[in-house]
């Protein structure tokens, strides 16, 4: 793809190394029956990513370290460059970051999703059919949040809205001592009775629970959903508490400037705890129909203003991984090398430039939730060309032999200090 004003570009980049991430959440899989024996790595039309995979390092790299839970906030903190278990506080303080909320030292954050319920009587009966609500849009849900927020919030409990099925619960003077709380998109299909703590402190959470699905079911934004075909947002689900996190500056840390392109908030908030720039982008959904070639104009954008790196996190590959979309995430992979990867590497020619393309973490299509399986990576120098390997995968990744035992270390190698 050749763009018109590339000249311009090119002289306001000038001579200075620009660093570019392509963070393709929960790319990584498993072998699915359904392709044959192959990954979506493998089967996916990627010719711009395997061009970089001919001249750069391949190799897999464990982004998540043994004892912690595979998140997208611990994957994605590890790639760029935090120890997740020295800055790890919790996932929903970095989503409140990024909404905006100012959270005191005695504060507990909690994530709230909108998710669908089945309709059994008993709460512990029911099943989860949909941990996103048929991935609900971020106007309906904040009419959703905004009536939770006046039947139950108070004193204690407040409820901010957020993106799409993405919310947030603020508990004053809370506890992070609440067993496990268990993430919905861990258990699809699944009834949800045996995945409820049952720590004391976890009670009054359940209650705030089950009173939401009373409140939600017959809302007027769920029954209007209903008549459309779409899935009712019916009940709140919370989980992923922590309480406010500290990063160290970016730039102070690495000696550059970063910047964050994403339609989701927790890497927004990471973005703001470590003062990295984070735009918003109209129209970027986090799913297979975002508006992926925003996110290429923005990450433009922020590279003409002066920033050193980009990192551009795109979580259709994931969303697709956790509803056992086979197909989708095999199209998201093809859709983002053709929109994204493509017009990126046509835009750095010319100047001094590293690329790191690489997934946090898998999200395999067969268990429809994340694993601690190392990642493959491409890492491409336009100074240091070198002879890769054909094509980018889990297997040829593993090959190669490099690997990244360390995840934070990724970003050293990829800005040079290491």
């Amino acid at each position: 793809m050749v763009f018109a004003n590339l000249p311009t570009v090119i002289l306001i980049l000038g001579d200075f190394m620009k660093y570019l991430v392509l963070l393709l959440d929960g790319m990584a899989d498993y072998p699915v029956d359904k392709l044959g024996g192959k990954t979506p790595m493998e089967v996916a039309f990627k010719p711009n990513i395997d061009s970089l995979a001919l001249k750069g390092e391949v190799g897999l790299c464990k982004t998540v370290a043994d004892g912690l839970k595979p998140g997208s906030d611990v994957a994605n903190l590890s790639v760029l460059g935090y120890d997740p278990k020295v800055c790890y506080t919790g996932r929903s303080p970095l989503e409140a970051a990024s909404i905006g909320i100012e959270l005191e030292p005695t504060d507990v954050a909690m994530r709230c999703n909108l998710v669908t319920l089945s309709d059994e009587k008993n709460f512990e009966d029911k099943t989860m059919v949909d941990y996103c609500a048929d991935d609900i849009s971020t106007g309906e849900a904040a009419k959703l949040i905004e009536y939770i927020e006046e039947k139950m919030g108070n004193d204690i409990y407040r409820f901010y809205s957020g993106v799409s099925y993405r919310h947030c619960l603020v508990i004053k003077n809370g506890t992070t001592e609440l067993g496990t709380m268990t993430p919905p998109h861990d258990i699809s299909s699944r009834v949800i009775g045996e995945y409820l703590s049952q720590n004391e402190n976890a009670m009054p959470l359940l209650e705030l629970m089950k009173k939401s699905y009373d409140l939600l079911k017959d809302h007027p934004v769920n029954l209007e959903r209903i008549k459309k075909g779409k899935r009712p947002a019916n009940s709140i689900w919370l989980w992923g508490e922590g309480r406010k996190p500290s990063l160290e500056d970016f730039k102070a840390k690495n000696g550059i400037s970063g910047a964050v392109v994403s339609a989701v908030d927790l890497l927004r908030g990471i973005a703001k705890c470590a003062n990295m720039k984070s735009p918003e982008i109209p129209g970027v959904t986090g799913y297979i129909d975002t508006d992926f070639t925003a996110k290429k104009d923005a990450a433009i954008k922020l590279f003409e203003e002066g920033s050193d790196l980009v990192y551009i996190h795109m979580e259709a590959p994931d969303e697709c991984g956790h509803r056992g979309e086979v197909q989708n995430k095999v199209k998201s992979i093809e859709i983002i090398d053709e929109l994204v990867a493509g017009p990126m590497i046509e835009y750095l020619k010319g100047t001094p430039h590293k690329i790191l393309i690489m997934p946090d973490h898998p999200t395999p299509l067969s268990v429809k939730t994340h694993v601690s399986d190392p990642v493959p990576y491409v890492l491409y120098s336009s100074e240091e060309e070198m002879k890769g390997v054909l094509t980018v995968n889990e297997k040829t990744a593993k090959e190669t032999g490099n690997f990244v035992e360390n995840g934070p270390n990724i970003m050293n190698k990829l800005i040079g200090k290491m």
